[in-house]
């Protein structure tokens, strides 16, 4: 019977009761504000994080994880597993995976295996959930590797920002996009596509963008096959709340949860975004 363990990083913003039920081990990025860095959910709670960011004059950057910091856990773990699988958030939008691939060719004594989540938050955290379940009943890296990468044909998710140019000036979105956006006050849907954060249409106001994901992810629900979901949000909790009961009353095959966007993903995407990931859990 293998021994893996699960790492991800901090983005997938998994709950306390969450990382202690399926021993997944965690590793900060950080927020920098000024000359001071908080490492999230460590050194600042996402409360916090909304707070601050209303008393700035400057809006803070982000950083990941420093190399030792990688290479200190995964020896740390080579004493009581046999691999590792290290779940990170897209390489398109942080250099987190690269460093994890780094640190994995550094370590001796125990197999280190990253993986690309290609996308960041709850739909992270279903290839984490997924791979420590799987890691529980005594799959090999192998195994568990191909069910994530079934799991993500399926995995969906579409959101939606109040102002685009956080994204902008984070260098996650190009100039001409964030331009055109501004100037039209449009609200583009936007997902993740080869990597990167992208429009995927672009809508004249909120209550259109968020129509059109209502739109696209009835497609999948619709078909009456059980569907994950997570509502996310940028401090709008009572927002959030209300996407979920509205999906929760319309369909009856969806289990949903809410999660949110952090310190690093908020510091991109701004307060008050809004999103919804899912997938067919069945298949």
């Amino acid at each position: 019977m293998a021994n893996v363990a699960i790492v991800t990083d901090s983005t997938a913003y998994l709950s306390e009761e969450m990382l202690n039920a399926y021993n997944i081990h965690t590793i900060p990025l950080s927020v920098v504000f000024g000359e001071k860095t908080y490492r999230e959910e460590i050194d600042m709670t996402t409360s916090t994080f909304y707070e601050k960011i209303q008393e700035v004059d400057q809006l803070p950057t982000t950083s990941q994880p420093p190399l030792g910091e990688f290479i200190k856990l995964y020896e740390s773990l080579a004493e009581t597993y046999d691999a590792v699988i290290s779940i990170h958030l897209s390489s398109g939008i942080s250099g987190t995976f690269a460093t994890a691939q780094t640190a994995a060719e550094s370590v001796e004594g125990i197999e280190v295996h990253p993986f690309d989540s290609e996308i960041s938050c709850a739909p992270q955290g279903y290839f984490v959930l997924e791979a420590a379940e799987r890691a529980a009943k005594g799959e090999d890296v192998d195994e568990i590797f191909a069910r994530l990468e079934e799991l993500r044909e399926r995995i969906r998710a579409y959101f939606m920002v109040d102002n685009l140019n956080h994204l902008h000036r984070g260098g996650r979105l190009s100039g001409a996009q964030a331009l055109v956006g501004s100037m039209l006050q449009i609200k583009p849907v936007l997902h993740f596509e080869d990597k990167m954060i992208v429009p995927f249409e672009k809508v004249r106001t909120s209550k259109k963008a968020l129509n059109r994901i209502y739109e696209l992810f009835e497609e999948d629900a619709g078909t009456g096959k059980p569907i994950r979901a997570t509502v996310i949000h940028a401090n709008r909790p009572a927002q959030a709340e209300e996407m979920k009961a509205e999906l929760e009353k319309k369909f009856n095959n969806v289990t949903i949860d809410i999660s949110y966007f952090g310190p690093v993903i908020g510091t991109h995407l701004g307060e008050g975004s809004l999103g919804l990931g899912w997938y067919i859990s069945g298949a």
